[in-house]
């Protein structure tokens, strides 16, 4: 077939089988089974330009010229969740920057990643999807091209990643679950408070929560976020008289497991070639008991 306007590329595959399901054209696609002008492309969104020639191959002659596994890579210094051809997953480290700041760390989880990449491919990338604060471990992802990195920060802007945090908190909040919604500001010493909300720089946080155990000590919080601003989840369980263990910058009275009990357990979205739901988990750390 050959393309008479620009179009995605999974658009042209519903013109091809109009009777086919999405799905299916998407593993077609993972396949390796569409060519565009002799290349075989197997992003959804790929944008086939008009006069292009379109062709599905066989299976057995996909499988032909697929590329063989790579070898297995050396893991430098990071936890791989999940790796495919568009993105990687890893497991953050408490403790550890997600990327560098103004300071021009060495030593960030981004340039650990990038390490990692380049060890086989120099001209690899790892592009920047979104971040952790330096004290909340668990799942991050990066993209290794700016389209998947485009779509994957499009979902994060309209709010249809969800995303889950477990916190080990001080004592017991009085309810079973809830929602915190508060108008957050940081000021110049990067210090985050909540604010009245006509304040012109604050910015809104929504976190829900929900008791899954506790002990006499302490508790452990599932929550989910709604936004994703800078100390929300640490800001907002304070606020409910509950601050995060290890948390003294905003009221824990101790430190018992020698680091902020905050943890990024799982991440879900739509993946950025094959549109289909994926799910990443880290598991939790810390608990009442420990």
């Amino acid at each position: 077939m050959i393309a008479d306007t620009d179009k995605e590329l999974l658009e042209i595959l519903v013109d091809i089988f109009p009777n086919s399901k999405k799905n299916t054209l998407r593993k077609m696609l993972t396949e390796g089974r569409v060519e565009v002008d002799g290349k075989v492309i197997h992003k959804a969104k790929h944008i086939v330009v008009s006069g292009s020639k379109v062709v599905i191959l066989e299976k057995k002659k996909a499988e032909e010229f697929s590329e063989k596994p790579k070898k297995n890579k050396k893991k430098l210094r990071i936890k791989i969740l999940f790796e495919d051809e568009d993105i990687i997953a890893v497991n953050k480290q408490a403790g550890l920057l997600s990327i560098s700041t103004n300071k021009m760390e060495p030593d960030t989880l981004h340039s650990r990643v990038m390490e990692y990449l380049q060890d086989e491919d120099k001209k690899a990338w790892a592009y920047i999807v979104h971040r952790l604060d330096r004290e909340t471990s668990g799942v991050m992802i990066f993209a290794k091209d700016k389209q998947s990195k485009d779509y994957l920060q499009e979902q994060f802007a309209d709010r249809s990643v969800h995303r889950v945090y477990h916190a080990l908190v001080e004592g017991r909040p009085e309810n079973e679950s809830g929602t915190i919604r508060e108008w957050l500001l940081e000021d110049k010493f990067l210090r985050v408070k909540a604010v009245n909300k006509k304040h012109p720089n604050a910015k809104e946080a929504i976190t829900h929560w929900s008791i899954e155990d506790s002990d006499e000590f302490a508790s452990l919080i599932s929550l989910t976020i709604e936004t994703g601003r800078r100390h929300q989840i640490r800001v907002g369980l304070a606020n409910i008289g509950c601050p995060v263990v290890g948390d003294n910058q905003h009221g824990a009275e101790g430190n018992p497991i020698g680091r902020i009990a905050l943890h990024a357990s799982s991440l879900e979205l739509l993946h950025p070639v094959t549109d289909d739901p994926i799910r990443f988990e880290a598991p939790i750390p810390f608990g009442p008991q420990q």
